[in-house]
This record gives structure tokens, sequence and C-alpha cells, in this order.
């Protein structure tokens, strides 16, 4: 399942850097589809195609929060969620509102990288 980080963040930072899709903000920041990834462009449920650059509404506004759609748990690239080895206050857990297979995560990845 993707990541989540809970309202007990501490706003240090720390997940962020780790991120190898760049799906992690500060609260309060716009995020991006093509930030850290190949998506030049995306195709929405509703069929709306946008720019991969164009700003989507932060997640949150009080803390770092992480792009459900954007989170492969590292999976294709390291052992374990990288913002959860890091966060000192264990904020980054598993988010039941979003569960996913290992294949699933590694089909997300492929897709973001365009492999």
């Amino acid at each position: 399942m993707a990541i989540m980080i809970t309202d007990e963040c501490i706003n240090c930072g720390a997940c962020e850097p780790e991120c190898p899709n760049t799906a992690i903000y500060e609260g309060g920041i716009e995020w991006t589809w093509g930030g850290g990834t190949e998506l030049k462009e995306v195709k929405l449920e509703d069929g709306t195609v946008i720019d991969a650059e164009e700003p989507q509404e932060p997640v949150s506004d009080e803390f770092y929060y992480i792009v459900t759609e954007k989170c492969t748990e590292c999976t294709g690239f390291h052992e374990e969620p990288q913002c959860a080895a890091v966060c000192p206050v264990d904020c980054c857990v598993d988010d039941p509102d979003n569960p996913e297979s290992e294949e699933e995560l590694l089909a997300k990845k492929e897709y973001l990288h365009a492999e």
C-alpha cells in the first residue's frame, strides 16, 4: 500500500529528499506529476489529459504529505520505504485507504519512470 504522513509530523523535511519519485511535498506546496518522473502528460480518471508540469493542489496545508499516485513505497529502488526509514517520529506509515500489491507498485514505478 502507499505510504502516508500522519498529523504527528514535525515538519523536519527529512523524508522529502529520500523519495525516488518526488512524491513528498512540504505542506501548502503545490505538486506536479512530472517532478521526479519521466511523465510529460497524464490522463486523469475522468479522461482529461493534463501537462505533467501543471501544478496540482496541495494534499495538506499543515504537514509534509505524500502524493499517493506517485508513491511506490520505494519498490524497485530500495528494500524499504526510505521516508519511513529516516522519519524521526515514525509518522510515515502504511496508508490503509490505498492498498497496493507489489506488482501494482512495480507497474506504477514503470509508468512514472517510462521503463
